[in-house]
C-alpha cells in the first residue's frame, strides 16, 4: 500500500510535469504554426513514453528527484524536434519537395543535433561521477534527463519527418499564409485587416527571412560584428561584473522538505533514566493532544524515530533522548505549529533541551551550524569549546546553541577492601556479578509467547535499584553461604564522569551546535564568524583545532565531488566538439559561451531573492552544456554556409539569421518548462537559475558568438562593387 505522503508528493509532481506539458505546446502552436506545431506536440508523448521505458531498462524509480528530472528535461526534450521540424517547414516554403525537405534537414541538422544533445547530457555528467551522499542523492536527475535527451534524437531524426510529411500544410500546392493562424485570429479581434495570403506558384521561391523582423535583427547582428570589440569587452564586463556580484547571492545546501511532519527532540541531562525521559514524554503527549492542526503524532523513547524518510537524521539510542514525529494536517497548518511548539515546549521542559525542526532534503546534516573542536586534552577541549559556544550565542542569529556531549554523568564508585573481601570470602568478580543482577539484572531463563523469545530476568526490588543510600547496606553473598553488608567489604563514593566521549581522527572532539532562528542561510551565518573564529584559532595551543562541520561542510563536500567530475566532462565536451567541429580553434569559441550563462544566473537569483544551493549549482553547470549546444549549431551553420561558398562575412549573418528562431524557440520552450517547476521548494533555485542562464545565453548565443566568431578569424567586410 502506498503511503498517503507519497501518493501527494507524486501527484503533485505530476500536476506541475501536466502544466510543464500544457505550456511547451502552447509555446510551440503559437511560435510554429497549428500544424507544425502539432508534429511537435505528437513527439513530446511519444518521447515521455520512451524515456519511462528507458527508466524502467535502468531501474530508475519515480521519486522526488526523478519527476523533478522529468520536468527539467522536459523543456530540453522538444528541442530536436522543434529544431528539426522548423528546418523542414523552412525548405517547403522555399519550394522544396517533402522529401527534399526531409533530407535536407537530416543532412543539415541531425549529427549537430546528435552532438549538441550529447553535450547537453555530458553537463549532468559531474552529477554521475560525484562519489558523494549528495551525488548519490541527486544521481538520477543525470540519469533521466540523458535518457529524456537521446530518446528525443532518435524521435527528431526517425518519427519527426514522418509526422512532417504527413502533417505540414503542402506549400506548393496551397496559399503560403503570411503570417500564423494566431496572428490572423488576433487581427479578428482588434478588426484589424488580416493578413492577405500570398499566392506561390510552382517553381517560385519564397524567402521566409525577408519579412521586417528578420531584417531588423540582421541589421542588429551585422552591427555586432561590425563593431564586435566593444560587444565582446561589454559582454567580458558584465561577466565579470556578475562574478563579483555572485557574493550577494545567499549561499544553501539544500531546502527543507515540504513533508508535513515535525520532529520534536527532548534530550535530558547526560545519564538520565529511561523512567524519567518517559515521565518528560507523556507531558509532551498530553500537551500535544489539546493542539488543533495535528492528525496525529507518535513518541520514540531512548532512541529516534526509525527511517522513514531516506534523509533522515537518525539517532543514536540513549536513555536520556526522546523524539515526536508529528504530522500536520497541511504545509501551512506544519509552519504554524512548529512556531508554536517550539516555544511552548521549552516552557513546559524548562529543564530539557528541545528542538522543533522539519524534515530535511539531502543528505541528514541534522544542525545546520555546527563546528568542531578538538585536542588531546579533554579538559582544555571542553574548555575551548565553552569559549565557541559563548561566540555562537553572542550571534543574533543563532539559538539553541549546546555542545554534543556538553554535562558529565553521575557515577558510584567502589573501592573495595581486597584483604577484608578475602576474608568474608567475596571476589571482586562475584561482587561485580551480584551488583549487576541486583540493580541491571540478569538472565535466568526464557519464556517462548509462539514464536517470541521473552528473557526472564532477576533483580533487585526497586528500593535497591532507585535510592543510592541503600547501597551501603546491600547484602552480598559470601562463599560460605552467607552475607555481609556492602560497607564493610567497600568503600562507596560519588563523583561525575564524562558519559558520552567523542573521537575524531583520533583525537577527543566536541561539536558545538545551532540552530538559526532568522532567515539567514548557514554559510551566511558562518561567513560572520569567521574573523572571530579565526582569531580563537590564533589563540588556540599546537595539537588543538577548531573546524567547521554542519551544513557548510557537507555542502564543500559535495561542491568537490562534483568539481571532481568537471575534468570528464570538459574532456567529453572537447572531445564531442572536436569530432563534429573538426577544429581546435572553432571547439574553443564554443567552449568559451559556457561560462556566460552566469550572468544571467546570478541575475535571476538575485531579483527573484533564492539562494543558491547544491541543486541551483548543479543547474549551472547543467546550463553550460545547454548553452554550448546552441553555440554548436550555430557554428556548425556558419562553417556550411562558408563550405558552400558564401564569403565568411556574409556566412556569418545568414547563418545567425537563420538560427535565429530555432534558438529562440528552444530557449522559450525550456524557460517556460521551468515555471511550474520554479514553485518548487527543492527544484525552485535550480530552475530559476536555468531560466535566467537560458534567457541571457540565448541573447548572447545570437549577438556576442557571432562578433567572437568574426574576431577570432579576422573576417572582414568585403563590399560588393557593381
Amino acid at each position: 500500500m502506498v503511503a498517503p505522503e507519497i501518493k501527494r508528493s507524486v501527484n503533485e509532481f505530476m500536476k506541475v510535469l501536466a502544466e510543464a506539458v500544457i505550456i511547451v505546446l502552447l509555446v510551440s502552436f503559437f511560435s510554429l504554426g497549428f500544424r507544425t506545431g502539432l508534429v511537435v506536440a505528437f513527439s513530446i508523448p511519444l518521447v515521455l513514453a520512451m524515456t519511462f521505458a528507458g527508466m524502467n531498462i535502468f531501474d530508475v524509480g519515480l521519486h522526488k528527484i526523478s519527476l523533478g528530472a522529468l520536468i527539467l528535461a522536459l523543456g530540453l526534450l522538444v528541442d530536436d524536434a522543434i529544431i528539426a521540424v522548423e528546418m523542414m517547414a523552412i525548405k517547403m516554403e522555399q519550394g522544396y519537395s517533402r522529401l527534399q525537405a526531409a533530407g535536407h534537414a537530416w543532412r543539415t541538422t541531425a549529427f549537430p543535433m546528435l552532438t549538441g544533445t550529447l553535450i547537453t547530457a555530458a553537463g549532468f555528467l559531474p552529477i554521475a561521477t560525484a562519489a558523494s551522499s549528495t551525488g548519490e542523492y541527486t544521481r538520477s536527475i543525470f540519469q533521466v534527463v540523458t535518457i529524456a535527451l537521446i530518446v528525443s534524437w532518435f524521435a527528431a531524426v526517425l518519427f519527426v519527418p514522418y509526422l512532417g510529411d504527413k502533417l505540414l500544410p503542402d506549400f506548393n500546392k496551397e496559399l503560403i499564409q503570411k503570417a500564423p493562424w494566431y496572428s490572423r485570429l488576433w487581427a479578428r479581434l482588434r478588426k484589424q485587416p488580416e493578413p492577405q495570403p500570398m499566392v506561390h506558384h510552382a517553381g517560385e521561391h519564397h524567402d521566409p527571412y525577408q519579412t521586417k523582423f528578420y531584417q531588423g535583427f540582421r541589421r542588429w547582428v551585422d552591427l555586432c560584428v561590425t563593431y564586435r570589440k566593444t560587444v565582446i569587452a561589454t559582454t567580458v564586463a558584465i561577466f565579470v561584473l556578475s562574478v563579483l556580484m555572485f557574493k550577494l547571492v545567499p549561499q544553501q545546501f539544500f531546502p527543507p522538505s515540504n513533508r508535513a511532519e515535525i520532529l520534536v527532540d527532548l534530550k535530558l541531562e547526560e545519564g538520565a533514566s529511561l523512567t524519567a525521559t518517559e515521565n518528560a514524554v507523556k507531558k509532551v503527549e498530553q500537551f500535544l493532544s489539546k493542539q488543533e492542526g495535528i492528525d496525529n503524532y507518535v513518541a520514540y523513547v531512548g532512541t529516534g524515530s526509525p527511517r522513514f524518510y531516506l534523509p533522515l537524521d537518525q539517532q543514536l539510542p540513549q536513555a536520556s533522548f526522546a523524539q515526536f514525529v508529528v504530522l500536520a494536517s497541511s504545509l501551512d497548518d506544519r509552519n504554524e505549529i512548529r512556531k508554536s511548539l517550539d516555544t511552548q515546549i521549552r516552557q513546559l521542559l524548562p529543564d530539557v533541551r528541545t528542538r522543533v525542526s522539519l524534515l530535511e532534503n539531502g543528505p541528514p546534516v541534522g544542525y545546520p551550524l555546527q563546528y568542531r573542536v578538538s585536542g588531546e586534552d579533554l579538559t582544555q577541549v571542553r574548555a575551548w569549546a565553552d569559549k565557541v559556544a559563548a561566540m555562537l550565542s553572542a550571534n543574533p542569529n543563532t539559538t539553541n546553541v549546546h555542545l554534543d556531549w556538553g554535562e558529565p554523568s553521575k557515577m558510584i564508585n567502589l573501592e573495595i577492601d581486597q584483604d577484608r573481601a578475602r576474608q568474608m570470602g567475596v571476589s571482586s568478580l562475584d561482587l561485580a556479578n551480584f551488583l549487576n543482577s541486583s540493580i541491571s539484572g540478569a538472565t535466568i531463563n526464557q519464556y517462548r509467547e509462539k514464536r517470541e523469545l521473552i528473557e526472564i530476568r532477576l533483580r533487585g526490588d526497586q528500593a535497591e535499584r532507585v535510592e543510592v543510600a541503600s547501597l551501603a547496606s546491600l547484602a552480598v553473598p559470601t562463599s560460605n553461604g552467607g552475607t555481609v553488608p556492602l560497607a564493610q567489604i567497600a568503600k562507596i563514593d560519588y563523583s561525575f564522569e564524562e558519559g558520552l566521549i567523542w573521537h575524531r581522527n583520533r583525537l577527543p572532539t566536541i561539536t558545538v551546535r545551532a540552530d538559526i532562528r532568522t532567515k539567514l542561510q548557514p554559510a551566511t551565518v558562518v561567513d560572520e564568524m569567521a574573523e572571530q573564529m579565526n582569531q580563537l584559532r590564533a589563540e588556540l595551543p599546537n595539537g588543538y583545532l577548531v573546524e567547521v562541520g554542519g551544513t557548510v561542510e557537507e555542502s564543500a563536500r559535495g561542491g568537490k565531488s562534483v568539481a571532481a567530475g568537471m575534468p570528464l566532462f570538459l574532456a567529453v565536451v572537447m572531445t564531442l566538439l572536436m569530432i563534429q567541429l573538426r577544429s581546435m580553434s572553432r571547439a574553443t569559441i564554443v567552449l568559451l559561451t559556457a561560462p556566460l550563462g552566469l550572468i544571467g544566473v546570478v541575475l535571476f537569483l538575485l531579483l527573484f531573492n533564492k539562494p543558491f544551493g547544491f541543486v541551483a549549482m548543479l543547474g549551472t553547470i547543467a546550463l553550460s552544456g545547454m548553452i554550448m549546444r546552441n553555440s554548436l549549431i550555430l557554428i556548425d551553420q556558419i562553417e556550411q554556409d562558408i563550405q558552400a561558398g558564401h564569403e565568411s562575412w556574409d556566412a556569418i549573418i545568414d547563418a545567425t539569421v537563420r538560427r535565429c528562431r530555432p534558438i529562440v524557440l528552444t530557449a522559450l520552450a525550456a524557460v517556460l518548462a521551468m515555471i511550474p517547476l520554479s514553485r518548487s521548494i527543492f527544484f525552485g533555485p535550480m530552475a530559476v537559475a536555468i531560466m535566467g542562464g537560458l534567457i541571457v545565453a540565448t541573447l548572447l548565443t545570437l549577438f556576442f558568438l557571432p562578433a567572437l566568431y568574426a574576431q577570432w578569424f579576422k573576417v572582414k567586410k568585403i563590399s560588393h562593387k557593381l
